[in-house]
């Protein structure tokens, strides 16, 4: 089972309603996240569903909170407690988020609504010519991170702690295991000096990628070994899951790559599942075109949870992929050093 992540702004679902004629108000938003908690089935591939503080507060059309509406699912309601992002000076762009210094009491607030965990996210980008994520800028966000974590276990909330490492860039794949170990083993290092208890906390990392302009191929099994690495060398075995976040790539990439991680973990006593967010709910709402401005419930539904038997399969490690390209990197074709005389870009080893 996987977490099902709902917990977008209304200005960032509204974007997404906007792009497919759907109107941003607050009955719509309201109607959409009842779909996503009441498919029938979806709880056969679910244990957790992140929500936004809005929704934290929402109810059904039968007048239940939707806390309340995931608990009789045996989904367990959590929230997303971090406000707006802001530039850190000196950094070039680095970014961390605002809101540890109210916290502690927005944590007992989202208790008494009935959340039992929180999600704190931390955006990092590669940047590798003009040296970011810079080492302030790591530091910053992961000790945050941290006392994050702290707070929420001190007020009854499990802390999943969310290190998002973007997929922008033309970085190599061997540049990103190199930043993601930096940002993983300076996290669990702040969790640990801040006292957090490690076996009440969980991950939600980003999969390990090359970037998106990456002139250099790599396959699907070639990132599923490079996450297990990172995994093998940072990752403590108090902290019993991670769940990987989907960030920016499609269901089928995606699955496709936490399928391979799962077949390539040999060792780590981990379970590693899914939280996805645009890659579960994107294709739902291309339903939702040319449709006159209208939700399409009950076809959202059956999609909705037709995606998470892929998500489910892909956290067992048993996917049976449609393309063999599903999950590898296709190199851009940017760098002609890394292209053979027919113009293809060559395909790079892990250890090449």
């Amino acid at each position: 089972k996987g977490i099902t992540a709902c917990d977008e702004s209304a200005g960032t679902i509204g974007k997404r309603f906007e792009a497919v004629g759907i109107d941003n108000t607050e009955e719509n938003r309201r109607q959409y996240r009842q779909m996503l908690f009441t498919a029938p089935g979806s709880e056969k591939f679910l244990c957790g569903a992140i929500l936004d503080p809005e929704t934290l507060l929402q109810k059904s059309n039968d007048g239940v909170l939707f806390p309340q509406v995931l608990a009789k699912r045996s989904i367990v309601a959590g929230v997303k407690p971090h406000l707006k992002i802001y530039t850190l000076p000196g950094t070039g762009g680095d970014t961390v988020m605002q809101g540890l210094d109210s916290l502690a009491v927005r944590c007992k607030e989202y208790y008494y609504a009935g959340a039992r965990f929180a999600k704190w996210r931390s955006p990092l980008v590669i940047d590798v010519p003009n040296g970011r994520p810079t080492d302030l800028a790591i530091k910053a966000q992961m000790s945050d991170l941290a006392r994050y974590a702290l707070i929420c276990q001190s007020e009854g909330l499990v802390p999943i702690v969310e290190p998002d490492v973007s997929l922008s860039g033309s970085h190599t794949l061997e540049e990103a295991i190199a930043v993601n170990m930096k940002v993983l083993s300076t996290l669990f290092k702040e969790m640990i000096d801040h006292g957090v208890f490690m076996p009440g906390a969980t991950l939600k990392s980003n999969i390990i990628n090359p970037g998106k302009d990456c002139p250099v191929s790599y396959s699907v099994e070639d990132i599923g070994k490079a996450n297990v690495a990172v995994l093998e060398a940072t990752f403590p075995v108090a902290m019993k899951t991670a769940n990987y976040l989907s960030g920016g790539q499609s269901l089928e990439d995606a699955s496709a790559r936490l399928s391979a991680i799962n077949k390539q973990n040999k060792n780590g006593p981990w379970n590693l599942s899914f939280s996805w967010s645009a890659a579960l709910q994107l294709p739902l709402l291309e339903l939702c075109k040319d449709k006159d401005g209208k939700l399409q419930l009950d076809e959202m539904r059956k999609l909705y949870v037709e995606e998470l038997k892929v998500a489910s399969a892909a956290a067992t490690g048993t996917l049976q992929q449609c393309s063999v390209e599903n999950g590898s990197h296709m190199g851009t074709s940017k760098n002609i050093a890394a292209s053979d005389g027919g113009g293809s870009t060559k395909r790079r080893k892990i250890g090449e």
